[in-house]
């Protein structure tokens, strides 16, 4: 039962459903007049248009294609729990529910366009439609991950400027503890049942709420979204992504990547306060008119992740390199995954030997791709390419991707350096606009005719990239430039390892030395620590170069880990050298 649908769309509404036509292919739906126009725009066949509003040029196109019959009959949004509850809109419901929403934000909380609202939810249906709702609006979305701490949230409230802040009755207390500090905060909503003083409900206005709203007109680059992202030093901040950024600069990824079309079912993983959930769960599946899905869960389990895959339709599967290792050593053979057939993965490299045994298990690749929170996707291995187990693929068009050294100049293939993309003669509108308030930062991200990326790579002679490590993540042993990702790479290959992070030591003769955490697999957990070192030693100097083993090794329970999954080497490394 729609139990969400029936609480918010007054009785007297009754939407339209008419059948899904037929159809000469899926020719004449991948060649819309949606999809490739923006997907010319994003390969600068077209000009970038003055005015762009991804709920009105892409959603609102989509729900009339729907009403018309002219796509496959799948909703624009599916969402589960572990109870079993479902919520399905199809895009007429989204558009329907998110005008309501958007004078909801105007209207009760007083927002005007350009203002800021911060959002810290978790997995909830209402995400997805505030979202819609501040586009229709103007207003700039900021999304937080559920898991911040008051301190945290009053750091992006004083930061932000933002006027509103929309969370849940559990973290609703902590944002009261530091109201008193936040004197830019106009209006609190939150999401749930039940009233609390001091906010207003959502689910209460919407209820209420008018469904008559015109878009506004918004310019293709006025910010549209403001993500924080954390540096290697110094506090979070603030990336401003434009309309048209993620709007159409995901339409590639989306088509050549994800490998979208109207009749896929794609299921991202990602948090909601991770850039990834924009790119993998809003903006790529529905300028291609797919189905988004999306499970609840508030804790990752494995098991839940397979069952889900083998009791709903889901075609498109993405989730952080973890969570497939996870998934790995659950063995996924046992289960009757029958729809699934594209696998893609970001934020992390993937080691070769998991992207194997997810093939012997699922008979599904994994599609490594690669981008950031200032970007969209920028290398893929994309549908129908070769795909080189343990690199990022090749550059996404139209990205001219290259390896640079110190300066600013391009490398030879084989040579270690800097992952950047061109920005001259002519920058992507799709990177983001800039660091909110932080112009050196800004400035700093540009060398030469480049945008660098902070991340250090090979490209091979077949133009494929491969990850090292970030600037600040390699290590330097006596003179020996060596990158986390390979030892790992080389440890995951040995059946004690379930999962590990390399990071830089202090040694009094070599500077540096590797050392390695790890987290051992069940069936290793007894074995004696020193032999098993030893072990593990020896396994690195013959799968790599000898100089990269791990001089140091410890075992641990777990390591610490982002909001989305990434091995947060950072934290080890203070520890090593006594920054905490």
């Amino acid at each position: 039962m729609r139990m969400f649908i029936k609480s918010w769309i007054p009785q007297c509404l009754q939407i339209l459903r008419l059948p899904c036509r037929s159809f000469h292919g899926y020719h004449r739906l991948l060649t819309s007049q949606i999809i490739s126009h923006y997907e010319a725009i994003h390969q600068y066949k077209k000009e970038l248009p003055k005015y762009f509003n991804f709920a009105s040029d892409v959603l609102d196109e989509w729900s009339q294609l729907e009403k018309d019959g002219r796509k496959p009959a799948n909703p624009a949004f599916w969402w589960v729990n572990e109870e079993r509850e479902e919520v399905k809109w199809s895009f007429e419901e989204l558009g329907f529910l998110s005008r309501k929403a958007a004078n909801v934000l105007s209207e009760a909380c007083g927002l005007q366009r350009g203002d800021r609202v911060i959002a810290v939810l978790p997995r909830v249906p209402e995400w997805w439609l505030l979202n819609v709702a501040c586009m229709r609006t103007g207003i700039i979305f900021v999304p937080g991950t559920s898991q911040l701490t008051a301190k945290d949230i009053l750091y992006r409230l004083q930061a932000s400027k933002a006027k509103c802040i929309i969370t849940s009755d559990t973290l609703a207390p902590a944002v009261e503890s530091v109201v008193p500090d936040s004197q830019f905060l106009k209006s609190k909503l939150i999401v749930g049942k039940g009233s609390r003083d001091g906010w207003l409900n959502l689910k209460e206005l919407v209820a209420v709420a008018s469904a008559e709203h015109k878009c506004v007109q918004t310019r293709s680059q006025d910010p549209m979204l403001i993500y924080f992202t954390s540096g290697t030093t110094g506090f979070p901040k603030m990336v401003v992504q434009s309309h048209s950024s993620y709007g159409i600069g995901l339409v590639s990824g989306g088509r050549r990547w994800m490998n979208l079309t109207p009749s896929d079912i794609m299921w991202n993983t990602s948090d909601t306060g991770w850039a990834k959930a924009a790119w993998g769960s809003v903006f790529a599946p529905w300028i291609c008119g797919s189905c988004v899905f999306v499970h609840h869960m508030p804790q990752f389990k494995p098991e839940v992740i397979a069952e889900t895959l083998s009791r709903y339709p889901i075609t498109t599967f993405c989730t952080a390199p973890t969570a497939y290792r996870m998934l790995v050593q659950h063995d996924l053979s046992r289960y009757k995954i029958m729809s699934l057939k594209h696998c893609i993965s970001a934020g992390e490299p993937l080691n070769p030997e998991m992207m194997a045994k997810w093939k012997s298990q699922t008979g599904v690749d994994i599609h490594e791709g690669y981008g950031q929170t200032e970007t969209v996707t920028i290398c893929a291995n994309m549908k129908g390419m070769k795909i080189k187990p343990g690199s990022l693929g090749k550059a996404l068009p139209p990205f001219d991707v290259q390896i640079i050294d110190d300066h600013g100049a391009v490398l030879p293939a084989g040579e270690e350096g800097s992952i950047a993309v061109r920005i001259q003669p002519t920058r992507p509108f799709c990177l983001f606009s800039e660091y909110l308030d932080n112009p050196e930062k800004t400035a700093a991200t540009v060398r030469g005719n480049f945008y660098v990326t902070g991340d250090r790579g090979i490209m091979d002679e077949e133009g494929y990239v491969w990850f090292v490590g970030r600037d600040d993540d390699i290590i330097n042993s006596a003179g020996y430039r060596i990158g986390p990702f390979e030892v790992e790479s080389a440890l995951i290959q040995h059946p004690a390892v379930a999962e590990s992070a390399v990071v830089s030591s202090p040694d009094p003769d070599r500077g540096e030395v590797v050392k390695a955490f790890i987290v051992l697999t069940p069936a290793f957990a007894s074995h004696d620590p020193e032999k098993l070192t030893q072990e593990l030693q020896q396994h690195v100097k013959k799968v790599t170069a000898p100089y990269k083993y791990p001089r140091k090794v410890e075992f641990v329970q777990d390591l610490p880990k982002t909001v989305s999954g990434k091995i947060q080497r950072k934290v080890l490394r203070n520890r090593e050298w006594g920054r905490e």
